[in-house]
């Protein structure tokens, strides 16, 4: 005779879900037996088994269990309608997903958090926008900083992405170049013409006296992130190297 109902160990067995979260479904209204036997059994229907395999779909896309109970209440059209928003958020989420599995192997192969973007769209800040913050925090009173700020407040926004891109560029070129020459003296005059083309970037959005190029160097030389977004670019202490270059030139 062809069985008309499934038991708690039945539907363990066909589906995998376990006793205890049928259990919970039960006591949250989410998905009930169809009968309770003499001997206390829950006894499911095969709807109630096609119910169930709906719902852990819908668990599958990260529904949580009360989106879950209100979507059930609705015709397989409305449910159609509503998870039309939801499959948008979850390509919203399979693109992010995407770039930080990029950013990690990134990260793994040795590049620096700093360029990682992995930040971007996020709630957390990008790293650069949080790296201005702390340089208003720390240096917003100088009139070094009210000079740098004022500079940037003439561009336009497309105009600030491009330079700010621009510098990021440029920098790291001159530190690429720096790193070829690592095994000479910071003193070199190669050296310290890399020093000149680099404070030449610099003094694009301000003008950098001993003082302003000193604590740079500081940051550079004792800032970790600093150390190691630059370090990336040598198998030696480049940071060390550039930071007593800088002070070279400053104090020459």
């Amino acid at each position: 005779m062809k069985k008309q109902f499934f038991i708690i160990k039945d539907i363990v067995q066909i589906t995998g879900v376990t006793a205890r979260t049928l259990h919970y479904y039960d006591e949250i209204d989410l998905l009930k037996p169809t009968r309770i036997l003499d001997n206390g059994y829950r006894a499911y229907s095969r709807e109630d088994l096609e119910k169930l395999q709906t719902i852990l779909f819908f668990r599958e896309m990260d529904l949580p269990l009360k989106e879950i109970a209100d979507i059930m209440k609705l015709s397989k059209l409305e449910q159609q309608e509503m998870l039309k928003v939801h499959y948008q958020t979850l390509l919203s989420k399979q693109k992010r997903l995407g770039k930080i599995i990029s950013a990690l192997e990134d990260y793994v192969s040795g590049k620096d958090v700093f360029s990682l973007n992995v930040f971007n769209n996020s709630p957390v800040l990008p790293l650069e926008e949080q790296y201005t913050r702390e340089a208003k925090i720390v240096y917003g009173e100088t009139e070094k900083y009210k000079e740098f700020e004022g500079n940037l407040e003439k561009l336009s926004d497309d105009e600030r992405i491009k330079v700010s891109n621009d510098f990021a560029d440029n920098i790291e070129k001159v530190f690429k170049k720096i790193s070829k020459l690592i095994h000479k003296s910071p003193s070199s005059d190669d050296v310290q013409n890399l020093i000149l083309e680099w404070k030449g970037y610099l003094e694009k959005f301000m003008t950098c006296d001993t003082e302003i190029l000193k604590c740079i160097a500081h940051n550079y030389k004792y800032d970790n992130r600093f150390k190691s977004y630059i370090n990336q670019f040598s198998d030696e202490d480049l940071s060390d190297f550039i930071y007593r270059a800088i002070i070279y030139y400053c104090v020459k």
